[in-house]
């Protein structure tokens, strides 16, 4: 796999969204356009970088603005910017903004220490697993 490819420059690993894993998946498909409220051939996603920082299923027309940002910085990451981290990785609470965005910067500061490979394939599943299933631990 071609992580670079596959990991957005805001540290969103593409790899493991379900959106982009229902590509190979139809019932996975199915149950994305369901509660999103979209068509299942409009449920999927080939990653954010092959699709130019545009993803089709969220009708933003143009890339985001992080794709913008280390398009014009000719950089590969956030993490790779003397701005870092910047209003662009502001995590929301909002309700309509997806809650994967959250663990941007955590996923930057990893890739950074870690190197995109082995952040990759050790770490950014753990990373989504414990965001979504773990419990707060003071």
């Amino acid at each position: 796999m071609d992580y670079l490819q596959m990991t957005a420059p805001c540290g969103l690993d593409c790899f493991n969204c379900p959106v982009y894993l229902a590509n190979d998946n139809e019932e996975l498909r199915k149950r994305i356009a369901q509660t999103l409220g979209i068509p299942p051939e409009e449920a999927v996603c080939k990653g954010c970088r092959p699709q130019n920082g545009t993803i089709p299923f969220l009708k933003m027309g143009e890339p985001c603005n992080v794709y913008r940002c280390i398009q014009k910085k000719d950089i590969d990451f956030c993490c790779d910017c003397s701005d870092f981290p910047c209003d662009h990785l502001h995590p929301y609470a909002d309700g309509a903004s997806q809650r994967p965005h959250n663990t941007k910067v955590f996923n930057l500061c990893l890739i950074k220490k870690m190197g995109l490979e082995s952040w990759a394939t050790t770490k950014a599943k753990s990373v989504k697993e414990t965001y979504y299933q773990g419990k707060l631990k003071l």
